[in-house]
């Protein structure tokens, strides 16, 4: 069904100055998969019509130049431009990897005999010494998935970012959040499509054998990923809105919690110690903790409104857990950006802003204010261990948003007759 190979990189790629500091990050992005040039005629000139070969080379050799030229700007994130056409041009890239899949998928269209026809080769421009050649045509389309996946997360973040850098006040715009939410939720669809139908489609021993960024588990975990942004995106969107209740605010933060507690549980069953992936780690660490301050803030001031001595008491407990992930917060998100390559945090907006200023107060009013309920630790400091362990049960919620419901295209109608008839001939 295939084989594998694995060379050193190029040397235009081996080259190629990695940037040692890359920004604010508002989205991380791993190491972006980009694809290498082959030669199609060489491996299919036998068995398809040249017109059809030509066609597939050129939607392919289109993308190879796209994403070299895209990937450094990835790398790199930037405040989003616009191309002379009006979109971006990591738009007309996914555009691009969209036109070229229905051609693709030929390839493998009924069991086809040219599944394992071609030797596809892609390697990851920013973390990897190594590129991946794989004779099977199910892994250049479980490739463009992914790059289809990140294309959305890259174009999100810049649309996160603050248009200028000395905006310090800055309030992303509605509709900007909105799209982002959009992208986000197109990036999960992607990423569904390639963990429910195209992981299945390749042997056993190649799935063993995928670069790490295709693994099973982090794909779920860029998935969770996509959509406790989008939770997180509209936590923002509810504090800013009257009309939000708190059970709505803290339901959207233990929904954000289950998100990003999934995508850390996933993906810390692969050892990525290092480079971009130990920073994808550690972002997904940081953000995990940072929902899980949000969760408790909200769940103790819900808690706070009964009358009762013990809700009083468990709201107190709730608002320290919730200063206490606060502070692990910062400490996570210092380690993020200080692995190489360095980041720097845009200027607080959304959810984050607002609680990073409401945790420590609230929690300090409430424990002045029902002092009377812990005279017993008034003589000396609680230990984070203590405040952990009296932190109340958070309510369990099913997470509301769901990926795009993203299918593979049908097969291009290049296919239908002259190719399919070809090949049949050669069957025969």
């Amino acid at each position: 069904m295939g084989c594998l190979l694995s060379k050193e990189k190029d040397s235009d790629i081996g080259n190629r100055k990695r940037p040692g500091n890359v920004g604010e990050v508002a989205v991380f992005v791993p190491g972006l998969r980009v694809p290498k040039s082959v030669d199609l005629f060489q491996s299919l000139g036998d068995s398809l019509p040249r017109s059809l070969i030509e066609r597939l080379s050129a939607l392919r050799t289109r993308i190879v130049v796209m994403a070299a030229q895209e990937a450094p700007t990835v790398a790199k994130p930037r405040r989003k431009t616009a191309t002379q056409h009006g979109g971006s041009s990591l738009a007309d890239l996914r555009q691009a990897l969209e036109d070229y899949l229905p051609v693709l998928l030929g390839l493998v269209k009924d069991g086809s005999q040219l599944v394992d026809s071609v030797h596809f080769v892609w390697t990851n421009q920013e973390d990897d010494a190594e590129e991946k050649k794989i004779a099977n045509a199910w892994y250049e389309v479980l490739s463009i998935l992914h790059l289809m996946a990140m294309l959305c997360f890259s174009e999100a973040n810049s649309l996160l970012l603050p248009k200028t850098s000395s905006d310090t006040n800055l309030k992303i715009s509605e509709e900007s959040r909105r799209t982002a939410i959009d992208l986000f939720l197109k990036a999960a669809g992607y990423l569904d499509c390639a963990i429910q139908h195209v992981l299945p489609q390749l042997p056993p021993d190649l799935r063993m054998d995928l670069p790490v960024d295709l693994a099973e588990g982090v794909l779920h975990s860029l998935l969770m990923q996509a959509l406790g942004q989008s939770v997180d995106i509209q936590l923002g969107m509810a504090m800013d809105s009257p009309k939000a209740t708190l059970a709505v605010k803290r339901r959207l933060a233990c929904e954000m919690l289950k998100c990003w507690h999934q995508a850390e549980d996933s993906i810390t069953k692969y050892p990525l110690a290092e480079g971009w992936r130990g920073k994808h780690q550690l972002f997904i660490k940081w953000k995990y903790v940072e929902a899980k301050a949000a969760a408790y803030y909200y769940h103790g001031v819900i808690l706070d409104e009964g009358n009762t001595e013990k809700s009083h008491r468990m709201a107190v407990a709730a608002l320290q857990t919730a200063e206490e992930f606060l502070k692990q917060s910062k400490k996570a998100s210092d380690a993020f950006n200080a692995m190489p390559p360095t980041s720097r945090n845009p200027p607080s907006w959304g959810s984050m802003k607002y609680l990073y200023e409401k945790i420590p107060k609230d929690a300090a009013n409430k424990v002045r204010i029902n002092q009377d309920l812990y005279s017993q630790d008034r003589s000396q400091k609680m230990s984070i261990a203590l405040i952990l362990e009296r932190a109340p049960t958070l309510p369990d919620f099913a997470v509301a948003l769901k990926p795009d419901n993203y299918r593979l295209p049908e097969v291009d109608h290049a296919w239908n007759q002259e190719s399919i008839n070809n090949l049949n001939k050669l069957a025969g």
